[in-house]
This record gives C-alpha cells, sequence and structure tokens, in this order.
C-alpha cells in the first residue's frame, strides 16, 4: 500500500516495498514485474513514478531490464569484505557456495618486464601463466590472470589449479602467506570477458590487481582479475 500522506516521496516507498519483496524471496531472480502502467492503475499513481521507482531499483542492481521483454528480477550480488586474506575457494566456501574453476591456460612462460618487476625477479626467469573462470555454484564470477614465480613454487599442476592454490601453498610447501595490497577499479567488459563471463557489451566490470607477499616479503603472485559488476560487491569497513 501507498502512504499518500507521508512526508515520503511515492517512488520511495514502493521502490522499499518491492525490495522487500525481493530480500524476503516473494520475488525471485529471473522472476518479470508486471508492466509500469498495471502499477500505475493499480495504487492510483503516475507512471512516471513508478518508473522512478523501477529505475532506482535497476540502478542498485536489484532489477534489469532486457528490451523489449519488460523487467526482471535480479540475481543477488555476492558481497565480499575487503578485510583479511582469502582465496577465492574460501570466500566462496564461507557464503555457502561451491566454488570451482575451469582452466583456459596454464603454461611456464619467460617473465616480462612487467611481471619481472612485479615478483621481484629477473626478466626471463620462468612464471606460471594461469588463467581461469572462477565459478560459484556453476556461474561465472571473475576471468583471472595469475603469476607465480616457477623457481619460488616447485611442482605446480593442474590438478592443484583445480582445487586450492593457497592451501597447497601454505600446507603442502610450507610457506606462509602474509599480506596483499589490493587495487579496484571499473571498466567496459573486453570480448574476451563477455565471451568466458556470459555478458553482454557495454557491461561493467570490476578490475581487480593483486600483489600477494609471503611472511618474509618475498612475492608470491601477481593477480589480474575481473569481476562480474551484476553478481559481485566489495565492501570496506572504516573506522575513524
Amino acid at each position: 500500500m501507498i502512504d499518500k500522506s507521508s512526508p515520503l516521496p511515492i517512488y520511495y516507498q514502493l521502490a522499499e516495498q518491492l525490495k522487500k519483496r525481493i530480500e524476503s524471496g516473494e520475488l525471485q531472480p529471473g522472476d518479470a514485474l508486471p508492466a509500469e502502467r498495471e502499477y500505475a492503475e493499480q495504487l492510483q499513481i503516475s507512471r512516471m513514478t513508478v518508473r522512478q521507482a523501477i529505475n532506482n531499483l535497476v540502478n542498485d542492481g536489484y532489477l534489469y531490464r532486457q528490451k523489449g521483454k519488460g523487467t526482471f528480477v535480479a540475481e543477488k550480488k555476492l558481497e565480499q569484505q575487503l578485510v583479511g586474506l582469502t582465496s577465492f575457494t574460501e570466500d566462496m566456501k564461507a557464503r555457502g557456495l561451491v566454488p570451482s574453476s575451469r582452466l583456459l591456460h596454464f603454461k611456464i612462460v619467460p617473465a616480462t618486464d612487467k611481471i619481472a618487476d612485479q615478483l621481484k625477479i629477473n626478466k626471463y626467469e620462468p612464471v606460471y601463466e594461469i588463467v581461469r573462470i572462477r565459478l560459484a555454484d556453476d556461474v561465472p564470477m571473475a576471468l583471472e590472470t595469475v603469476y607465480i614465480s616457477a623457481n619460488l613454487v616447485i611442482g605446480l599442476t593442474e590438478e592443484v589449479i583445480h582445487h586450492s592454490l593457497y592451501q597447497y601453498i601454505e600446507e603442502k610447501l610450507g610457506f606462509t602467506i602474509s599480506r596483499a595490497t589490493q587495487t579496484l577499479e571499473a571498466a567496459l567488459a573486453s570480448e574476451m570477458e563477455m565471451k568466458h563471463l556470459n555478458i553482454k557489451k557495454g557491461v561493467p566490470i570490476l578490475l581487480i590487481e593483486r600483489h600477494t607477499f609471503l611472511e618474509d616479503g618475498v612475492p608470491l603472485e601477481y593477480v589480474k582479475s575481473s569481476y562480474r559488476a551484476d553478481r559481485y560487491k566489495f565492501t570496506i569497513n572504516m573506522n575513524r
């Protein structure tokens, strides 16, 4: 019900009601919403007001539009706290999701100037180059490229990569992973990202670069990841 005597704008009331229905599970991902005209007639409000409420929910990621088809409930975004150093596998398991990877590329290559600088090794030293799609419950979440010194991490295989790389490094090799620095920026998906993440042209992604270090300060990995912005979000807790 809309309270037209309330100081709260009508579009805000409608958006909040729809949001509650989505968050409670009454409206499920993929469900189609009635046309704006139906909401306007049912609630005795203008279509422009309905459109503003819908636009707000689209912008907030609760709904999405398909041209010529209508408005639908979006999949809930996965949220990751940017505190603590965890792997994708550990992060997904903590959310009750089944993590998996689809390996696209795994080989040893000579380090370029940039990779050598990131890993603090000499140019042309051997590095593992690992390109994989990271999935949660079989849904593509990120396209990831990892570089690790082959002289540091010995015996890395495809079988290890299909499980938890961090677990192998810490439990099998005895290294202690200490810290990482991470940068995040928005971008539009490339052709490769559109293909492997099942997203359309013009859809935004979150570009992340991570430098991970061992306890003694030795660089362990340099990672470039492209996360689906429609399925993933990051939060930061800050104290003054």
